[in-house]
């Protein structure tokens, strides 16, 4: 196997672990009883710290004049992090699993849609076929929407599809830009925005346990993995390899919690995903060329 193609499965298994990460967010946030506010500020906290430590053990002293020479791109990037962060755990929160996963499936088509708006990146025509079926089935999923909680929970999902689309045309379009630093600032903006709402002292022994594993295990260690496989691979395949935990976020629910998914959602679920791992399929089969190695600071 050359090198090249070497560097591209390791991206490709850097991207896919962030996604396995990331899929254990509706674990945790089942199995903690603190109040949204809490948690997020908590793992906030947690995932920044662990981020920026992992930061300075790469970069050492010149860590610090990176994060003075940060510039509007990662600051975008950081704003668009946190929002998403925020708007993902609080999906979960107030409506289920799955509902909240199946209009999250939809990113990769969202993503090329502002990709071509913004930055004149246009789609495949199996991106746009996608597209249409994806929707489609978001469409179906929608017809069971309930007053109050289930509304808004669904709401957030869009809110945290359209951020997590717009950071990735951000991270596309200034590839050479090291964004690790936007992502431990982004949990540290989001426990910013929450410290106000947040009751920490009422969050249980137990709960502090699970939410410094959230923050480590989920949050963090998914940023870090997404950040260096996204470097080796094209950032298209990136984008849709994180769609991976899709599926897997309701399927660790489901097995660990007995939390059933409604019956539209069981219906239009699978043509969400027959959409995106019909198109995941054909884009990972065809024949690209992978992105240069960057070095731990982007140069």
């Amino acid at each position: 196997m050359s090198s090249e193609k070497s560097q591209y499965r390791l991206g490709v298994i850097y991207v896919a672990m962030s996604a396995l990460a990331w899929s254990l967010s509706g674990l945790f946030m089942r199995s903690i009883s603190a109040d949204l506010p809490t948690i997020l500020f908590l793992r906030g906290l947690v995932s920044g710290t662990t981020t920026f430590l992992f930061f300075f053990y790469l970069e050492g002293r010149h860590g610090w004049s990176i994060l003075r020479s940060i510039r509007g791109p990662t600051i975008l990037a950081t704003v668009l992090s946190s929002a998403s962060m925020i708007s993902g755990l609080g999906s979960i929160y107030y409506t289920s699993v799955a509902d909240a996963m199946v209009i999250y499936a939809t990113v990769p088509f969202v993503t090329a849609g502002l990709a071509f708006l913004l930055i004149r990146e246009k789609a495949s025509r199996s991106t746009l076929i996608a597209s249409l079926v994806a929707f489609a089935g978001v469409a179906v999923m929608l017809t069971d929407v309930q007053a109050g909680g289930s509304l808004l929970g669904k709401g957030l999902a869009a809110i945290m599809t359209c951020t997590v689309a717009g950071l990735a045309v951000v991270m596309r379009q200034y590839r050479t830009v090291p964004m690790l630093p936007a992502m431990g600032l982004s949990a540290y903006l989001c426990s910013f925005c929450m410290v106000w709402f947040a009751t920490p002292t009422a969050a249980t022994g137990q709960d502090i346990v699970l939410i410094v594993a959230f923050g480590i295990v989920q949050n963090a260690f998914g940023l870090i993995l997404y950040t260096f496989g996204a470097r080796l691979i094209p950032a298209a395949d990136a984008s849709l390899l994180t769609a991976l935990e899709v599926p897997l976020t309701p399927l660790w629910v489901w097995i660990f919690m007995a939390e059933i998914p409604p019956r539209a959602t069981l219906i239009g679920g699978p043509i969400v995903l027959l959409a995106l791992f019909g198109h995941i399929w054909i884009e990972v089969r065809r024949n690209r060329e992978p992105l240069p190695v960057l070095g731990p600071a982007g140069s």
